[in-house]
């Protein structure tokens, strides 16, 4: 009993110094709510960047000619990416009347800001085991080349493509998605944090000070009430990701 009480104790030491070091904010599909904007666009991104929030969250797709696009679905307009060509993608067009676009063109927009903004790669889970390791391949390989990883993070639901990213780039910070593992199921696959729901998070409090204790990070997704911006902002999470970034800045300052 006495080991659990101090076990306790420390989780909670954890998380009160993990508000202390302040709750960053991640802007869900980039900064979408706003004027000529739309989710997954290179306005989000860009608008992302000026407002200088932690991270723009983007969504991954590979193509049948070995291209990335982005988008949050798996079809758009009756298409589905990870069965098209990366040709037939581009002709799709976003809400904001933006093509849909690759990611080397938002890696490119990334690296001429001089904003502080990271930008977080949800690899999507694809069809296959192949696919799935392939789209983490080319993301990583990408990344690399375009000389931004150290701006660039990576979280996906497919616990095969994490692992991948982890292969490919050691150093990466790589976040699971599925909220079906617990903080030390994570840390033993070389993971370094989750990245859960805020119902999971609601039924696993003590998951944020674990994943701490383990030198892992916590974000919750989607948050975008105030209420629940404040409930985990004194829970102790390390990022909200939020499709409400302007308001959740203003109340982690």
């Amino acid at each position: 009993m006495m080991k659990v009480r101090l076990l306790i104790l420390v989780f909670a030491l954890f998380a009160t110094l993990n508000i202390f070091a302040g709750t960053k904010v991640i802007a869900h599909r980039g900064y979408w709510k706003t004027e000529n904007s739309a989710q997954n666009s290179r306005a989000s991104l860009i608008n992302a960047l000026i407002q200088n929030v932690f991270g723009s969250e983007i969504d991954v797709w590979l193509t049948t000619d070995g291209k990335l696009m982005v988008n949050h679905d798996d079809s758009y307009q009756g298409v589905t990416i990870q069965k098209a060509s990366s040709l037939d993608c581009k002709k799709l067009v976003l809400k904001n009347g933006e093509r849909m676009p690759r990611l080397k063109e938002l890696l490119k927009i990334l690296k001429r800001s001089t904003s502080s903004t990271k930008l977080i790669i949800e690899i999507k889970e694809h069809e296959s085991l192949d696919a799935n390791l392939q789209v983490a391949q080319k993301t990583v390989r990408l990344v690399k080349k375009m000389g931004v990883k150290d701006r660039v993070e990576y979280i996906s639901f497919n616990l095969d493509a994490c692992k991948e990213v982890h292969r490919c780039d050691p150093n990466a910070q790589v976040a699971y998605l599925g909220g079906d593992k617990t903080p030390a199921e994570v840390h033993e696959l070389g993971l370094t944090g989750i990245d859960y729901n805020l119902t999971v998070l609601r039924q696993h409090p003590d998951w944020i000070a674990q994943t701490h204790v383990l030198g892992m990070t916590v974000n919750v997704w989607t948050v975008n009430k105030k209420q629940d911006i404040q409930d985990m902002i004194n829970a102790g999470a390390d990022y909200l990701t939020t499709d409400e970034p302007v308001l959740a800045k203003e109340m982690t300052k």
